[in-house]
Order: structure tokens, then C-alpha cells, then sequence
């Protein structure tokens, strides 16, 4: 069993190395630590903690690292351990998360012309970017047809983890759609891995797309999420 100034001595040791990665001597720990002990007195305890196997020195003329007994001997009985607020860290990460995925989502919006929708199973958070775009289309100057893709927009809510998807891309064209008042609509749609979670990610707007371009996004984000997993 270590005295207590042996164990203050470790365990500043012990630090000093995890922080600087070099050895630490006993004229640069006294003048580091001013712990009220004389570097003689500390060569002499650096002597003897090395004698019992908690300090080496790696060459002749170095200080001392600790030893794995050391370590174990710090883990086990020196240990000030640090409390985090592991939650906060883990919203932060989840914002950060999701402003990534929102900034993604309107981008995405803009080059398709259309809706996007993401909808994160584990959360069951649906997120919808590109309003702007999409409305602009020639199709939403009859109110009526607003009003459609409203409803339909409200079913699909409502039912999109009902949806029959596969791990492919489903395309869902006018009256192909699988919900009611879809019929002047087409929807783009596919499970995915998004940011490591389970979820669906979807294009949706007027029939008169442009397919290629469309189509290929989505594509390219599943292989890119794909990656990232």
C-alpha cells in the first residue's frame, strides 16, 4: 500500500504524462506541482515507487512513466472521475444532426422542384422542406389542385410507415399512388439508413417532373447514406 504522499506524487505523475507524453522528472514535477516536497525527497519516492513496479524509466537519463501497476494502482484508488452531462452531449449531437439533415433537405428541394419529406422511425419525426419550390409550379396556380395535394400530403403522414417499401426506390405515378388524391401527384420514395437511424426518405410533387434528375437523387443519397453507415 502506497503512503498518501506516494499517491499524490503518482497520481500528479500520472497526469502530468497523459497530458505532456514525455518523461517527468523530479526537478520539472517539483517546480510543476509545488506540492511542499524537496526534489531529493522526490527522487527518493520516484526511487522507491519504481523499486515497487508502479514507475519505469524508459532510458538512463529520463524521468519516469508510469508502469501498467501504476495505472492500475490510479484507475482503482486515484481516480477523479468526471461526470458529463451525457444527455446534453447527445441532444447537441441530435440538433446538429437534423440541421445537417434540414440544410440537405431544402438543397434537395431546390434541384427537384419538389417536396421532400424525411421521416425518422426511431424519433417518428417527419420533416418536410421545399414548400417554396414546389408551390411555385405552374400545377398549384388552381387551388384546387393545392387543396389535393394537401389532403394527400395529410394522408401520407399519417400512413407512411404502412407503406409496402423494399430497400429499393419506389416510384409512385398519378393515380398509381397508394393513398387517395394522389392522382395528379408522383411520389418518390425509399427506406434508408439516414445518420445511422432507420427511416423513409420521399420526393413528392407534380407528375410533370423532370424523372432523370429526380430519380437519380434519390438514388445518390441512398448510396451515400449507405457509405456513411
Amino acid at each position: 500500500m502506497l503512503t498518501k504522499r506516494q499517491e499524490e506524487i503518482l497520481k500528479n505523475l500520472v497526469k502530468d504524462y497523459v497530458e505532456l507524453a514525455t518523461p517527468i522528472s523530479s526537478e520539472f514535477f517539483e517546480k510543476r506541482h509545488k506540492i511542499g516536497i524537496s526534489p531529493p525527497t522526490i527522487r527518493l519516492e520516484f526511487q522507491k515507487l519504481t523499486k515497487e513496479g508502479f514507475l519505469e524509466k524508459p532510458y538512463i537519463s529520463s524521468g519516469r512513466i508510469p508502469t501498467d501497476k501504476g495505472y492500475r494502482y490510479f484507475v482503482d484508488n486515484l481516480l477523479e472521475e468526471k461526470n458529463f452531462e451525457i444527455e446534453e452531449i447527445i441532444e447537441e449531437r441530435i440538433e446538429e444532426e437534423l440541421k445537417f439533415l434540414q440544410n440537405l433537405m431544402k438543397s434537395l428541394a431546390q434541384i427537384s422542384k419538389s417536396l421532400i419529406l424525411t421521416y425518422l422511425k426511431e424519433e417518428k419525426m417527419l420533416l418536410k422542406e421545399g414548400w417554396e419550390e414546389v408551390l411555385k409550379e405552374p400545377e398549384f396556380l388552381n387551388k384546387e389542385s393545392v387543396f389535393k395535394f394537401l389532403d394527400f400530403l395529410e394522408k401520407l403522414e399519417k400512413e407512411i410507415e404502412s407503406l409496402k417499401l423494399n430497400s429499393g426506390i419506389k416510384i409512385y405515378i398519378g393515380k398509381e399512388n397508394p393513398l387517395k388524391r394522389g392522382g395528379d401527384f408522383t411520389l418518390i420514395v425509399s427506406r434508408m439508413k439516414i445518420l445511422e437511424r432507420e427511416g423513409i426518405f420521399a420526393l413528392f410533387g407534380p407528375k410533370r417532373m423532370d424523372y432523370n434528375r429526380n430519380i437519380g437523387l434519390i438514388r445518390s443519397l441512398k448510396r451515400y447514406f449507405e457509405k456513411a453507415c
